[in-house]
Protein backbone atom coordinates (compact mmCIF):
# COMPACT_ATOMS: atom_id res chain seq x y z
CA UNK A 1 0.00 0.00 0.00
CA UNK A 2 1.36 3.41 -0.95
CA UNK A 3 0.69 5.90 1.86
CA UNK A 4 -0.90 9.26 1.28
CA UNK A 5 0.31 10.75 4.56
CA UNK A 6 3.20 9.92 6.82
CA UNK A 7 4.96 10.85 10.03
CA UNK A 8 8.33 9.99 11.55
CA UNK A 9 8.88 9.76 15.30
CA UNK A 10 12.42 11.06 15.89
CA UNK A 11 13.97 10.08 19.20
CA UNK A 12 16.91 8.70 21.17
CA UNK A 13 16.97 5.33 22.99
CA UNK A 14 14.83 5.02 26.14
CA UNK A 15 13.24 8.43 25.57
CA UNK A 16 9.69 7.04 25.75
CA UNK A 17 9.23 6.76 22.00
CA UNK A 18 8.01 3.15 22.27
CA UNK A 19 5.22 4.25 24.59
CA UNK A 20 4.24 7.07 22.22
CA UNK A 21 4.31 4.83 19.14
CA UNK A 22 2.33 2.13 20.93
CA UNK A 23 -0.30 4.66 21.98
CA UNK A 24 -0.97 6.11 18.55
CA UNK A 25 -0.54 2.78 16.79
CA UNK A 26 -3.21 1.15 18.95
CA UNK A 27 -5.83 3.54 17.58
CA UNK A 28 -5.64 1.88 14.18
CA UNK A 29 -5.66 5.18 12.29
CA UNK A 30 -2.04 6.32 12.65
CA UNK A 31 -0.10 3.69 10.78
CA UNK A 32 1.93 1.06 12.57
CA UNK A 33 4.98 3.01 13.77
CA UNK A 34 7.91 0.65 14.29
CA UNK A 35 11.67 0.88 13.74
CA UNK A 36 11.61 -0.34 10.15
CA UNK A 37 14.87 1.41 9.29
CA UNK A 38 17.11 0.42 12.21
CA UNK A 39 19.33 -1.98 10.24
CA UNK A 40 22.85 -0.58 10.05
CA UNK A 41 24.45 -0.14 6.65
CA UNK A 42 27.46 -2.35 7.38
CA UNK A 43 25.52 -5.31 8.80
CA UNK A 44 21.89 -5.15 7.75
CA UNK A 45 21.01 -5.68 11.43
CA UNK A 46 20.13 -3.42 14.37
CA UNK A 47 22.88 -2.04 16.60
CA UNK A 48 24.20 -4.65 19.02
CA UNK A 49 24.60 -3.76 22.73
CA UNK A 50 28.39 -3.63 22.59
CA UNK A 51 28.23 -1.17 19.67
CA UNK A 52 27.03 1.49 22.10
CA UNK A 53 30.57 1.44 23.48
CA UNK A 54 32.67 1.49 20.32
CA UNK A 55 35.86 3.40 21.00
CA UNK A 56 35.48 3.19 24.78
CA UNK A 57 38.69 1.92 26.38
CA UNK A 58 37.24 0.30 29.46
CA UNK A 59 37.57 -3.50 29.55
CA UNK A 60 35.29 -3.79 32.58
CA UNK A 61 32.33 -2.64 30.46
CA UNK A 62 33.06 -4.98 27.59
CA UNK A 63 33.80 -7.88 29.95
CA UNK A 64 30.38 -7.51 31.50
CA UNK A 65 28.58 -7.28 28.16
CA UNK A 66 30.55 -10.32 27.02
CA UNK A 67 28.88 -12.36 29.77
CA UNK A 68 25.58 -12.29 27.91
CA UNK A 69 24.53 -15.64 26.57
CA UNK A 70 20.74 -15.88 26.44
CA UNK A 71 19.46 -13.80 23.56
CA UNK A 72 22.92 -12.56 22.59
CA UNK A 73 22.60 -13.46 18.92
CA UNK A 74 21.38 -10.64 16.66
CA UNK A 75 18.06 -11.03 14.84
CA UNK A 76 18.43 -12.40 11.31
CA UNK A 77 18.77 -9.93 8.48
CA UNK A 78 15.55 -9.35 6.57
CA UNK A 79 15.64 -11.19 3.21
CA UNK A 80 14.27 -8.00 1.62
CA UNK A 81 17.08 -5.82 2.97
CA UNK A 82 19.80 -4.95 0.46
CA UNK A 83 22.14 -1.99 0.17
CA UNK A 84 21.96 -2.27 -3.63
CA UNK A 85 18.18 -2.67 -3.83
CA UNK A 86 16.94 -0.77 -0.81
CA UNK A 87 13.85 0.36 -2.74
CA UNK A 88 12.38 -3.14 -2.34
CA UNK A 89 12.77 -2.96 1.41
CA UNK A 90 11.29 0.55 1.45
CA UNK A 91 8.22 -0.75 -0.41
CA UNK A 92 7.83 -3.50 2.20
CA UNK A 93 8.10 -0.97 5.04
CA UNK A 94 5.36 1.15 3.50
CA UNK A 95 3.16 -1.93 3.21
CA UNK A 96 3.84 -2.98 6.80
CA UNK A 97 3.53 0.46 8.38
CA UNK A 98 0.49 1.89 6.59
CA UNK A 99 -3.05 1.54 7.90
CA UNK A 100 -6.14 1.30 5.71
CA UNK A 101 -6.67 5.07 5.80
CA UNK A 102 -3.36 5.61 4.00
CA UNK A 103 -1.32 6.82 7.00
CA UNK A 104 2.25 5.57 7.42
CA UNK A 105 4.22 5.85 10.66
CA UNK A 106 7.77 4.90 11.60
CA UNK A 107 10.32 5.57 14.33
CA UNK A 108 13.86 6.83 13.77
CA UNK A 109 16.77 6.97 16.20
CA UNK A 110 19.71 9.27 15.56
CA UNK A 111 22.12 6.35 16.08
CA UNK A 112 21.19 4.87 12.69
CA UNK A 113 19.78 7.95 10.94
CA UNK A 114 22.99 8.54 8.99
CA UNK A 115 23.01 4.95 7.72
CA UNK A 116 19.36 5.28 6.72
CA UNK A 117 20.10 8.42 4.69
CA UNK A 118 22.98 6.61 2.96
CA UNK A 119 20.75 3.67 2.10
CA UNK A 120 18.07 5.96 0.69
CA UNK A 121 20.68 7.56 -1.55
CA UNK A 122 21.44 4.15 -3.02
CA UNK A 123 18.03 4.46 -4.71
CA UNK A 124 18.62 6.30 -8.01
CA UNK A 125 15.61 8.60 -7.63
CA UNK A 126 16.96 9.98 -4.36
CA UNK A 127 20.71 9.87 -5.03
CA UNK A 128 21.29 13.58 -5.65
CA UNK A 129 18.67 15.12 -3.37
CA UNK A 130 19.95 17.42 -0.62
CA UNK A 131 19.14 16.45 2.94
CA UNK A 132 16.45 19.15 3.23
CA UNK A 133 14.49 17.54 0.36
CA UNK A 134 15.28 13.87 0.84
CA UNK A 135 12.81 12.68 3.49
CA UNK A 136 9.86 14.72 2.18
CA UNK A 137 10.52 13.12 -1.23
CA UNK A 138 10.48 9.62 0.25
CA UNK A 139 7.57 10.05 2.69
CA UNK A 140 4.45 11.75 1.33
CA UNK A 141 2.87 14.65 3.24
CA UNK A 142 5.43 14.21 5.99
CA UNK A 143 5.16 15.35 9.61
CA UNK A 144 8.03 15.06 12.09
CA UNK A 145 7.31 14.12 15.72
CA UNK A 146 10.10 14.70 18.23
CA UNK A 147 9.99 12.66 21.46
CA UNK A 148 12.24 14.01 24.23
CA UNK A 149 12.81 12.81 27.78
CA UNK A 150 13.65 15.66 30.14
CA UNK A 151 15.46 13.55 32.74
CA UNK A 152 18.52 12.47 30.77
CA UNK A 153 20.15 10.68 33.70
CA UNK A 154 17.16 8.39 34.13
CA UNK A 155 17.22 7.85 30.38
CA UNK A 156 20.89 6.83 30.49
CA UNK A 157 20.29 4.48 33.44
CA UNK A 158 17.39 2.88 31.59
CA UNK A 159 19.58 2.45 28.52
CA UNK A 160 22.36 0.80 30.53
CA UNK A 161 19.85 -1.70 31.92
CA UNK A 162 18.50 -2.43 28.43
CA UNK A 163 21.99 -2.82 26.98
CA UNK A 164 22.90 -5.35 29.68
CA UNK A 165 19.86 -7.53 29.09
CA UNK A 166 19.45 -6.85 25.35
CA UNK A 167 15.76 -6.38 26.12
CA UNK A 168 14.13 -3.16 24.91
CA UNK A 169 10.52 -3.54 25.94
CA UNK A 170 8.62 -5.45 28.57
CA UNK A 171 7.02 -7.92 26.16
CA UNK A 172 10.11 -8.65 24.04
CA UNK A 173 10.91 -11.96 25.71
CA UNK A 174 7.39 -13.12 24.88
CA UNK A 175 7.69 -11.93 21.29
CA UNK A 176 10.88 -13.94 20.73
CA UNK A 177 9.02 -17.13 21.62
CA UNK A 178 5.71 -16.19 20.02
CA UNK A 179 6.01 -18.96 17.44
CA UNK A 180 5.34 -21.58 20.13
CA UNK A 181 3.08 -20.83 23.08
CA UNK A 182 2.02 -23.13 25.88
CA UNK A 183 -1.60 -23.74 26.81
CA UNK A 184 -1.56 -21.20 29.60
CA UNK A 185 -0.41 -18.46 27.22
CA UNK A 186 3.16 -18.21 28.57
CA UNK A 187 5.97 -18.75 26.05
CA UNK A 188 7.96 -21.95 26.59
CA UNK A 189 11.25 -21.70 28.45
CA UNK A 190 10.39 -18.19 29.64
CA UNK A 191 11.21 -19.07 33.23
CA UNK A 192 14.59 -20.45 32.13
CA UNK A 193 15.38 -17.28 30.18
CA UNK A 194 14.35 -15.09 33.10
CA UNK A 195 16.48 -17.10 35.55
CA UNK A 196 19.57 -17.03 33.32
CA UNK A 197 19.63 -13.39 32.34
CA UNK A 198 22.92 -11.74 33.30
CA UNK A 199 22.93 -9.97 36.64
CA UNK A 200 22.31 -6.25 36.34
CA UNK A 201 25.34 -4.29 37.44
CA UNK A 202 25.77 -0.61 38.24
CA UNK A 203 28.69 0.90 36.33
CA UNK A 204 29.43 4.60 36.74
CA UNK A 205 31.54 5.01 33.60
CA UNK A 206 29.10 3.04 31.42
CA UNK A 207 26.23 5.28 32.50
CA UNK A 208 28.40 8.40 32.07
CA UNK A 209 29.29 7.34 28.53
CA UNK A 210 25.67 6.65 27.60
CA UNK A 211 24.58 9.95 29.12
CA UNK A 212 27.12 11.83 27.00
CA UNK A 213 26.06 9.85 23.95
CA UNK A 214 22.39 10.69 24.47
CA UNK A 215 23.18 14.39 24.83
CA UNK A 216 25.18 14.35 21.60
CA UNK A 217 22.39 12.55 19.75
CA UNK A 218 19.76 15.01 21.03
CA UNK A 219 21.96 17.89 19.88
CA UNK A 220 22.29 16.21 16.48
CA UNK A 221 18.51 16.05 16.11
CA UNK A 222 18.43 19.75 17.03
CA UNK A 223 20.98 20.48 14.31
CA UNK A 224 19.06 18.45 11.73
CA UNK A 225 15.78 20.24 12.37
CA UNK A 226 17.51 23.62 12.39
CA UNK A 227 19.31 22.88 9.11
CA UNK A 228 16.14 21.72 7.39
CA UNK A 229 13.97 24.50 8.82
CA UNK A 230 11.62 21.99 10.44
CA UNK A 231 9.50 22.61 13.52
CA UNK A 232 8.53 19.13 14.66
CA UNK A 233 5.58 18.24 16.84
CA UNK A 234 7.21 18.06 20.28
CA UNK A 235 6.26 15.34 22.76
CA UNK A 236 7.76 15.44 26.25
CA UNK A 237 7.82 11.90 27.63
CA UNK A 238 7.17 12.86 31.24
CA UNK A 239 4.02 14.79 30.29
CA UNK A 240 2.86 12.07 27.91
CA UNK A 241 3.22 9.33 30.51
CA UNK A 242 1.47 11.39 33.18
CA UNK A 243 -1.71 11.79 31.08
CA UNK A 244 -1.61 8.97 28.59
CA UNK A 245 -5.05 9.24 27.01
CA UNK A 246 -5.21 13.03 26.73
CA UNK A 247 -1.67 13.15 25.35
CA UNK A 248 -2.46 10.51 22.73
CA UNK A 249 -5.56 12.36 21.59
CA UNK A 250 -3.59 15.62 21.41
CA UNK A 251 -0.87 14.02 19.31
CA UNK A 252 -3.44 12.50 16.96
CA UNK A 253 -4.98 15.94 16.59
CA UNK A 254 -1.59 17.44 15.71
CA UNK A 255 -1.30 14.77 13.03
CA UNK A 256 -4.74 15.69 11.70
CA UNK A 257 -6.25 12.42 12.89
CA UNK A 258 -8.88 11.27 15.35
CA UNK A 259 -9.59 7.83 16.84
CA UNK A 260 -12.41 5.79 15.33
CA UNK A 261 -15.87 5.99 16.84
CA UNK A 262 -16.17 3.90 19.99
CA UNK A 263 -12.41 3.49 20.42
CA UNK A 264 -11.35 2.70 23.99
CA UNK A 265 -7.81 2.90 25.28
CA UNK A 266 -6.24 -0.36 26.41
CA UNK A 267 -4.12 -0.44 29.57
CA UNK A 268 -0.83 1.29 28.84
CA UNK A 269 2.46 -0.58 28.53
CA UNK A 270 4.07 -1.73 31.76
CA UNK A 271 6.41 0.84 33.26
CA UNK A 272 9.95 -0.56 33.23
CA UNK A 273 11.54 1.83 35.70
CA UNK A 274 11.85 0.28 39.17
CA UNK A 275 13.83 0.47 42.41
CA UNK A 276 16.99 -0.50 40.54
CA UNK A 277 16.63 2.61 38.37
CA UNK A 278 16.03 4.77 41.45
CA UNK A 279 19.06 3.33 43.24
CA UNK A 280 21.37 3.75 40.23
CA UNK A 281 20.26 7.34 39.63
CA UNK A 282 21.00 8.14 43.28
CA UNK A 283 24.38 6.37 43.23
CA UNK A 284 25.44 8.03 39.98
CA UNK A 285 24.40 11.46 41.23
CA UNK A 286 26.33 11.02 44.48
CA UNK A 287 29.46 9.83 42.69
CA UNK A 288 29.24 12.61 40.11
CA UNK A 289 28.80 15.24 42.78
CA UNK A 290 31.64 13.74 44.75
CA UNK A 291 34.03 13.80 41.80
CA UNK A 292 33.10 17.37 40.86
CA UNK A 293 33.57 18.72 44.37
CA UNK A 294 36.30 16.40 45.62
CA UNK A 295 33.95 14.94 48.21
CA UNK A 296 34.68 11.34 47.29
CA UNK A 297 36.65 9.64 44.54
CA UNK A 298 34.91 7.59 41.88
CA UNK A 299 35.93 4.01 42.65
CA UNK A 300 37.84 2.16 39.95
CA UNK A 301 35.59 -0.33 38.18
CA UNK A 302 32.45 1.21 39.71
Amino acid sequence: MNPQRSYLVCATPRSGSTLVCHAVGETGVAGRPEEYFEALRHSGRPRRPEEYFLGVEDPSIRDHLGEREIGSEPPPRSPLWSRAAYDRYLEWAFEAGTTENGVFGAKLMWGYFGDFVSLLRNIPAYRDLPLTELLPAVFPDLTFVRVVRANKLRQAVSLWKAVQTATWREDQASAKAASSVEDDGAPPYRSFIEEHRPQLRFHYRAIAHLLDQLLVEEASWDAFFEHCGIKPVLVLYENFAADYETSTLHLLSRLGLSPPAGFEFEPRMKRQSDKVNDDWVRRYSELRLGSDFDLAPVPIGA
